[in-house]
């Protein structure tokens, strides 16, 4: 598929994305490629872009740059969390403008006339340093085929907040429920393809993707801009550098001008903000993935679990926390489940606090592996009062969800079957 083949410039919502943005990216889509190999990377192609209009910046309480309406998303300091009752009727994917926002720090307003994604290190032919890389524009990228991938993104801490509420321990880090999760369609260029284009060698072993966001500082120590290895067979198999999300360019939230699109592994490997790529001949280290994203706690060596690759099992309802729906009438409990191991097989419900269950209507049965499924389930309750809602979700790999999640110190992964409360009146 040719970035000729793309679809119209809105979001799945229909609604027009940032001008800023998309202002560049339209003016830069709309150069041919027989345009792009007579321009150059300086006057010519920047004269082709354009300047585009100036945009609001962030909120300066949250440093996040779209609107985040409490209707749809609960605050965490520099994050966001979607409401699951906000995906209520949406269709399959998640609108960008209730898609979940991780930030370590505030996002960062980057211009793509003078953006280059820069590769360098030992694992390229040549051994391109940090100071004289291998570059690419946006407009280059634009110009290469380009592949479309539905796959969702989800923190490795995403319902981390039940292992304090749900099993009385205490964790560090941002208390999500199960909001910190959405699926979109991602359409950019195979990160094997710019690889090869640089040069890629066979001794190539890891590769280091770093943001261009500011540098993060936790407890007063500068860790410097958020980078985590990822290794080269996984780059090569199925990771995307992504310049539009459900039809449109990248919010800034979402990581305008590049990111990479990791599928099925931890949010923090789809680095938003994409500036430079070292690739190297021998494993690269970096805190976010030797003091964070390992487990810590009993059961685990000192220095933690090997750095953490795929996501779990999960299931969530398509409801308010502590809803309250009417007694004695006809309820349709929906949801959604999904799984880094692949498609989910099976859904369970409970409407009794797990004592029986009784199987969900699926659907997408063909939809992306990497994705998620919707669900439905029939329920008449008859007698008002609290309830505990459960769902449980069973992968193709025949793994499903405990009802108890491992404990480690920074509350990743939990996959336990979520307590879901509401009240019949």
């Amino acid at each position: 598929m040719r970035i000729g083949d793309r679809e119209p410039l809105t979001g799945s919502d229909g609604r027009a994305q940032d001008l800023t943005d998309e202002a560049t990216y339209e003016r830069a889509r709309s150069i041919s490629r027989r345009g792009l190999l007579r321009l150059s990377a300086g006057a010519g192609l920047g004269a082709a872009i354009g300047t585009a209009p100036a945009a609001a910046a962030e909120d300066p309480a949250t440093g996040i740059v779209k609107p985040l309406p409490p209707e749809l998303f609960i605050p965490h300091g520099t994050n966001a969390e979607m409401r699951w009752e906000a995906m209520s009727g949406q269709g399959y994917l998640t609108p960008a403008d209730r898609f979940f926002v991780r930030n370590h720090v505030a996002t960062p307003r980057i211009d793509a006339r003078t953006w280059r994604l820069k590769l360098w290190g030992t694992g390229l032919r040549g051994a391109p340093t940090e100071d004289r890389p291998f570059e690419l524009s946006y407009a280059d990228l634009l110009g290469l085929p380009a592949e479309t991938l539905t796959a969702s993104i989800e923190c490795t801490g995403n319902g981390r907040g039940f292992y304090t509420a749900q099993q009385g321990q205490q964790v560090s880090g941002t208390p999500w429920r199960l909001g910190a999760v959405g699926v979109a369609r991602w359409r950019g260029v195979r990160l094997s393809d710019v690889l090869e284009r640089a040069g890629l060698t066979p001794a190539a072993v890891d590769i280091l993707p770093r943001g261009l966001d500011a540098d993060y500082v936790d407890k007063g120590e500068n860790l410097g801009r958020v980078r985590r290895p990822l290794p080269v067979a996984k780059a090569l198999k199925d990771v995307l550098l992504a310049y539009e999300m459900n039809g449109a360019p990248l919010p800034p939230d979402h990581g305008f001008p590049v990111r990479l699109v990791v599928p099925s592994w931890v949010g923090i490997a789809s680095v938003k903000w994409l500036g430079d790529i070292q690739v190297a001949d021998e494993p690269l280290f970096s805190p976010w993935n030797t003091r964070y994203y390992r487990l810590f706690g009993p059961g685990h060596p000192p220095e933690g679990s090997a750095p953490l690759t795929r996501m779990n099992v999960k299931a969530a309802f398509e409801l308010p926390w502590e809803a309250t729906l009417r007694a004695g009438r006809a309820h349709v409990l929906r949801g959604r489940s999904w799984s880094g191991n692949g498609r989910v097989r099976r859904t369970e419900v409970s409407v009794d606090g797990g004592r029986t269950w009784r199987r969900a209507r699926l659907h997408d049965a063909h939809a992306s592996p990497s994705g998620w499924v919707r669900w439905e389930f029939p329920w008449r309750p008859h007698a008002p009062g609290r309830y505990e809602l459960m769902a449980r979700a069973t992968d193709v790999t025949g793994t499903s969800q405990p009802p108890i999640a491992p404990f480690n110190t920074f509350g990743y992964l939990f996959g336990a079957v979520v307590r879901h409360p509401v009240t019949l009146a």
